[in-house]
């Protein structure tokens, strides 16, 4: 299905009940479960024990779990859920009736010493066909493989501006992005609906600052 070595197929199927009785979960991500999953296939498992690559410094294994959907559409809070109580990096293929979403979470490590991560941010792909899921081995060890991964998945929103840019800075740029985006929007808004041509003047010579540090961004 995906263009991963083969020595990394793992093909176990796992009762869904076995995840949500395994975790500490509300009863509407109980119901999540229940009403939009169908079915769970663990396909990959990445390590170094697996297929030929170093260990990295934070990621140690990349899980490749498909679920199959009961509708085109998956609550991410149940993804969240899932990287939450699983301690290594997953990536999510979502299938339905023939096409494929993949997801998955730029984390970072939390303070205080510790192995676990935080979730910062998901990023996913559009509904596709199986030969063109952007998912290829790029990199020497398991974080450059894992960078590689969220980077084939965020497309151009992740898109290094130069070959020093790290993922953490793409993330930020994106989200910072994302902000500008909406700050925006809400801007011209405002202006379609304001009568006062000195508060519409205002506004427009704020969008434009706005405009220019989005434009600066994307570059």
């Amino acid at each position: 299905m995906l263009a991963l070595p083969k020595s990394t197929e793992y093909g176990k199927r796992i009762p869904k009940q076995k995840f949500y009785e395994h975790m500490d979960i509300s009863a509407q991500l109980k119901r999540i479960f229940v009403e939009q999953v169908k079915a769970i296939q663990w396909r990959h498992k990445l390590a170094t024990s697996t297929f030929n690559v170093g260990v990295g410094q934070e990621v140690t294994e990349i899980e490749v779990f498909e679920i199959t959907l009961t509708r085109p559409q998956l609550d991410e809070a149940l993804l969240r859920q899932i990287d939450m109580s699983i301690p290594y990096h997953i990536v999510f293929i979502l299938s339905y009736e023939g096409k494929y979403q993949v997801w998955t979470a730029y984390k970072e490590l939390a303070q205080g010493g510790t192995k676990e991560f935080k979730v910062q941010a998901y990023y996913h792909t559009d509904w596709l066909v199986e030969e063109d899921i952007p998912l290829r081995i790029v990199g020497l060890d398991l974080d450059k493989v894992y960078e590689n991964f969220v980077r084939q998945i965020g497309g151009d929103r992740l898109q290094a501006s130069d070959a020093g840019e790290s993922l953490t800075e793409s993330v930020k740029k994106d989200e910072r992005r994302k902000v500008l985006t909406k700050q925006i929007d809400v801007l011209q808004k405002k202006i379609r609906k304001e009568k006062q041509l000195k508060l519409q003047m205002e506004m427009r010579q704020e969008v434009k600052r706005l405009q220019k540090e989005l434009s600066l961004i994307s570059l």
